[in-house]
């Protein structure tokens, strides 16, 4: 591998880190501002409509965060 090529992996891989630490957060803090445990209501008791909520939650912040890395 060239440094050319390196030049161009090492910058992906430090924005995805920060995608994924920012989508991480604001997961955290979307849990801590609701009513109820997402999480428990998520896997103990199957919600399946609130578990496509947050991954729609997850796939538009998502979407944010990579446009705003790439500007």
């Amino acid at each position: 591998m060239d440094l050319s090529t390196l030049k161009y992996i090492v910058p992906s891989v430090v924005y995805s880190l920060v995608g994924i630490l920012i989508l991480v957060i604001s997961f955290v803090i979307i849990e801590k501002i609701a009513p109820e445990n997402l999480w428990k209501k998520i896997v103990d008791e199957e919600n399946v409509a609130l578990s496509i909520l947050a991954a729609a939650f997850m796939i538009a912040v998502a979407i944010i965060i990579s446009s705003a890395i790439h500007e």
